[in-house]
């Protein structure tokens, strides 16, 4: 690509922190990442959205794509969406579900909300770096993205 952009802000959704570990790991050196942050649920994933809770005072700036763990405790992943794509101040923000689930019902739920992708995670851990270089590449290098306008 010879197009130069803008890093772009990754905000990563997930309750194990070795799948956390192991996502920003797999994209570390891709320059064409700024920053990774993570929050463990739900009710985190929103909290840090909305700068609210624990992130009110944060100057974490808002995620150009968020991976979004499906299975997470007090609020999961499926209900997090739900809310982000139907609140007009979040909505556009592009979601990639990264679950175990393999379940046609997460899948069809999951695009009927209005998630952008649907990878279910891979086992072996080669796999799942090579799985984080393609979303990476695609996501972060080859795609537009909406940018908020100020």
């Amino acid at each position: 690509m010879n197009s130069i952009r803008e890093p772009i802000t990754l905000l990563v959704a997930d309750d194990d922190p070795d799948d956390r570990f192991l996502i920003e790991e797999a994209l570390r050196g891709n320059r064409a990442i700024r920053e990774i942050h993570c929050v463990e649920n739900g009710e985190e994933l929103l909290d840090y959205l909305r700068q609210q809770g624990r992130y009110t005072d944060s100057t974490n700036p808002r995620p150009d794509v968020i991976l979004l763990d499906l299975n997470m405790p007090r609020k999961d992943g499926r209900q997090a969406l739900q809310e982000i794509k139907t609140d007009p101040e979040l909505q556009h923000i592009p979601i990639v579900v990264l679950t175990t689930s393999k379940a046609e019902e997460d899948v069809q739920r999951s695009y009927k909300l209005g998630v952008n992708s649907f990878i279910t995670k891979p086992v072996r851990f080669d796999d799942f770096v090579e799985i984080m270089r393609i979303f990476g590449k695609y996501w972060f290098e080859t795609v537009e993205l909406p940018r908020e306008s100020n």
